[in-house]
């Protein structure tokens, strides 16, 4: 079974919600999830990203677990930009913006990467070699970097930042979570 049949759509309107909303307090961590998130760059987006998954707030949850739902959320996030983006495509098209178009396209192309990055991430991660977790994060989070970059020149607010950003934070947990299996 392909791994985006296997993601709830609830998970797709928690990652919503999480995105859209400001950041609450969770209930104190887990000692695993504290070790984690301290090593991200926003400890509060790392917390409640991970929490925004209700199995992590188990007291059994695992270094596993936590994998499964950091690739997981990256995955969704990468596949919705990615879905989002034919849409932002037709409405610069019809407002004839040419470098928007572009970037748009580029961005188009560094998503496809994404989405197979973490694909093949989570494949790595079921078969249990866990070899590429961390480089193929890092396509991901390259990715999503590249599609930002490609904006350059172009009318600000780029459409694309608070996803980029967000597929980059969520790529920086799948990486701490990764070094937990080298």
């Amino acid at each position: 079974m392909r791994f985006h049949r296997l993601l709830s759509p609830i998970l797709v309107l928690l990652l919503f919600f999480l995105f859209f909303t400001s950041s609450s307090e969770v209930t104190k961590p887990t000692k695993l999830v504290d070790s984690i998130c301290k090593k991200t760059w926003n400890y509060t987006f790392c917390v409640n990203t991970l929490y925004s998954d209700a199995r992590v707030g188990n007291p059994d949850a695992d270094s596993y677990l936590l994998a499964y739902v950091s690739f997981g959320l990256a995955y969704t996030n990468a596949t919705t930009t990615s879905s989002q983006i034919p849409v932002l495509l037709k409405n610069a098209n019809t407002k004839k913006d040419v470098s928007l178009q572009h970037a748009l396209r580029q961005c188009k192309l560094y998503y496809k990467k994404a989405v197979s990055a973490i694909e093949e991430a989570y494949n790595d991660l079921n078969s249990e070699t866990y070899s590429y977790l961390i480089s193929l994060t890092k396509v991901a989070s390259d990715s999503a970097s590249n599609c930002e970059s490609s904006f350059n020149g172009t009318v600000k607010p780029y459409p694309l930042t608070e996803r980029n950003n967000g597929l980059k934070g969520l790529c920086e947990i799948c990486v701490v979570v990764s070094k937990l299996f080298t």
